[in-house]
């Protein structure tokens, strides 16, 4: 049994579907990658998966569990979490305040010391600056805020854990150290469902790959069989793109 399992969700807005029956699977441990032209309806998948949006029809399964429609603090307790492609955190807060609602409000909601205590691991996780605790969120730059955002994701103690363009913003770099880290956090146990519009990225990344096209799924596989499918190529690849893992 796949560990999530997204079972013929449909999302309209207005009149204008976002997502047309379906369908995928995330298997415990796998890197599943998400991609698909702007406007595909990979961000609103990964909102309805952590509850932000009700699906219109379909289901979630997480670990075998119906969480179709449940709140978002509900599905992080089952331990599903997310961070976004816009940062959100806590401005007046201190970067350790802002991992620490998470610790707190995680699956595994604790004690004032312990919740302390894994809000500092994981700042040490991700690399975070430690010289930079107290520093209120407002004054850190981009790559600060990335790392912050997830550790404060991985302080909710999660199996499951959604990215939504998580090297948006970061420069070549950064974006090497964030692949680094992503498979640094599978390596940890945690199962990852990720958006990446940097096609070097994520087929670099992946075990798995689906691919979007206006709300629908066209094709699943590996990098390399998904970046030869001629549906991906017409509609998001182009004939250019030559896969080179």
């Amino acid at each position: 049994m796949p560990l999530l399992e997204v079972q013929g969700v449909s999302k309209s807005f207005s009149g204008i579907v976002a997502l047309r029956n379906v369908e995928l699977g995330v298997e415990e441990g796998e890197i599943l990658g998400l991609v698909g032209p702007n406007g595909a309806g990979k961000s609103t998948l990964i909102n309805v998966i952590s509850g932000i949006y009700r699906p219109d029809g379909g289901r979630v399964l997480f670990d075998g569990r119906d969480i179709t429609g449940m709140p978002p603090h509900r599905i992080c307790h089952l331990g599903i979490t997310r961070t976004f492609q816009n940062v959100e955190t806590f401005p007046e807060l201190t970067a350790l305040e802002n991992v620490l609602v998470g610790a707190l409000f995680g699956k595994n909601a604790s004690s004032g010391e312990e919740a302390l205590e894994r809000a500092l691991e994981m700042l040490r996780f991700v690399g975070f600056p430690m010289g930079r605790l107290e520093e209120r969120v407002r004054n850190l730059n981009v790559g600060e805020l990335k790392k912050l955002q997830l550790a404060r994701a991985l302080a909710t103690e999660p199996r499951l854990l959604l990215l939504d363009e998580v090297t948006t913003g970061l420069n070549p770099k950064e974006s090497k150290d964030a692949v680094r880290m992503i498979r640094k956090i599978r390596d940890s146990g945690i199962t990852i469902l990720m958006v990446e519009h940097i096609m070097r990225i994520i087929m670099g990344v992946s075990d798995r790959i689906v691919v979007l096209n206006y709300g629908e799924k066209i094709a699943e596989g590996t990098p390399r069989e998904v970046a030869s499918d001629p549906r991906v190529i017409e509609s998001y690849l182009g004939e250019a793109y030559s896969f080179e893992g």
